[in-house]
């Protein structure tokens, strides 16, 4: 009876930037689209994508395979021989230890990359962080690959014996047939060792869009990150194979090899860890004083008001500031949040001491009393008449979220401060993401394709230009017909 079914474990995300082409949220039903069981996300060397994805493909009824192609120094080829890049590895969490390493190395490459051209890790690192996670050796983009298809068989073997003393029964052989000369001259070296070392094989594809008929737009993607034209010969390329193919053509790509498609679906069984979100955990502020946080907001709160009533003439009389004082300090009390005021009081003060420029205050948070007293803002809301309850209301329960702005050659004193006084393992950064827009889009490709300026410029000014709600380019081809 011929086997069926296959899981994809190598899609790459709309956050691999500027190489994969799905968005995070459409892979899951992509894979219950095509029938499949279960579909990993394996964005290079991070994890942006992780909860989005999972949350989806979940909601879909797809079971949500967590991994990262890692780029990874110290063990096989160097560079890979392609795109002289750094070669990754798939690492996929079996569980929440996994995750948790996942997590660990995925930070390491970007915070200990050290010299390395792109964020990436040792191979120690790797080996250190390895319980709980599923190891495929690379495919082409791999430490392995490109040793045998160079004809090193004697430094392929030993690699993909190091990996197997690190992972054991965890590590896979991977394959990959995307039509390329080095896939073919590799593979032969690989199953051999396979088959002598009882390690089992895995076929994937480096899947970076939906369908088929993608595989040019892809292309003019890559020549947007690298800078290059679709029609010069010396820039990257990719065949038009990396797309989100059935179980059946993956069967069918590997008829000779039924068990490396049988081995993706042994893959998602041993995978049974899913992403989920949690209550925010709030910051603690240590008051020092025997106090607790609510009483220490209302003194310092009380304090403050105090100095700010002698440096200005009040906009409305005296009493009024008082009960809103006292009205504001309650609501946050009863929403839990005196250790937020009491933190970024805390270091907005460090950084003014220290000399470094803040802006008064924007956005909601310019509407709370208790910021204008702890100096968290330099905004009398009463004097502009600004709503305590645009910022916080018990009604409409939601974090509190102060928009700080801090002189831009200066604000690495001020993360440092934080980091130091409260511990580099209670602060984050929120990372930003561009994205591409409409107009932006079309000018990218019309450079990229060598298109006449004049062309270019008549398509963008098709767009409608709404700032406050840009149009995406699939809403712009509907609103404008000449487009098409």
């Amino acid at each position: 009876m011929k086997s069926q079914g296959f899981v994809h474990l190598r899609v790459r995300s709309a956050y691999s930037l500027l190489e994969g082409a799905i968005k995070a949220s459409k892979v899951g039903k992509l894979a219950a689209d095509a029938g499949m069981p279960a579909v990993a996300v394996a964005d290079r060397a991070n994890l942006f994508g992780a909860l989005e994805f999972s949350q989806t493909a979940k909601d879909a009824g797809v079971q949500p395979i967590v991994a990262c192609a890692l780029p990874v120094v110290g063990v096989g080829g160097q560079v890979n021989a392609r795109w002289a890049k750094t070669p990754t590895v798939v690492l996929l969490a079996q569980d929440m230890t996994g995750w948790l390493n996942l997590c660990a190395l995925s930070s390491s490459a970007y915070l200990d990359a050290g010299e390395m051209a792109e964020p990436g890790v040792a191979w120690d690192q790797v080996v250190a962080r390895s319980e709980g996670l599923i190891l495929l050796s690379g495919g082409p983009d791999g430490p392995v690959d490109p040793l045998f298809a160079q004809g090193k068989t004697a430094e392929g073997v030993g690699t993909l014996a190091e990996m197997k003393a690190a992972f054991g029964d965890r590590f896979y052989v991977e394959l990959q047939r995307h039509g390329l000369d080095d896939e073919r001259r590799a593979e032969p070296g690989l199953v051999e060792w396979a088959y002598a070392n009882d390690v089992p094989l895995v076929a994937t594809n480096d899947v970076y869009y939906a369908k088929a008929a993608q595989a040019k737009s892809h292309d003019a993607l890559l020549c947007i990150a690298d800078g290059a034209f679709t029609g010069q010969e010396d820039r990257r390329r990719i065949t038009g194979e990396h797309w989100f193919k059935s179980a059946e053509a993956m069967r069918d790509l590997f008829a000779d090899l039924p068990e490396a498609c049988d081995n993706t679906i042994d893959i998602a069984r041993r995978c049974a860890f899913l992403v989920q979100t949690h209550a925010p955990i709030l910051p603690r502020f240590d008051t020092g004083a025997g106090r607790s946080e609510g009483d220490e907001l209302a003194h310092q709160a009380r304090e403050g008001l105090k100095v700010r009533l002698t440096q200005v003439d009040p906009a409305v009389p005296e009493a009024e500031y008082w009960s809103r004082l006292e009205w504001e300090v309650g609501i946050i009390q009863q929403m839990g949040f005196p250790g937020y005021f009491l933190i970024v009081s805390d270091f907005i003060k460090w950084a003014k001491t220290h000399g470094i420029p803040v802006g008064p205050g924007r956005g909601s948070g310019a509407g709370s009393l208790v910021a204008w007293s702890l100096t968290i803002t330099d905004l009398d809301p009463l004097r502009f008449g600004l709503l305590f309850e645009r910022f916080l209301n018990p009604e409409r329960v939601s974090m509190p979220d102060f928009d700080i702005d801090f002189c831009q050659e200066r604000r690495e004193e001020v993360i440092d401060y934080v980091q130091a006084h409260y511990g580099k393992d209670r602060v984050a950064q929120i990372i930003t993401f561009g994205t591409l827009q409409a107009r932006a889009v079309l000018r990218d490709v019309g450079r990229v394709l060598q298109m006449p300026l004049g062309q270019v410029d008549r398509l963008c000014k098709m767009v409608p230009n709404n700032p406050a709600n840009p149009v995406t380019l699939a809403q712009a081809i509907e609103l404008e017909p000449p487009l098409k």
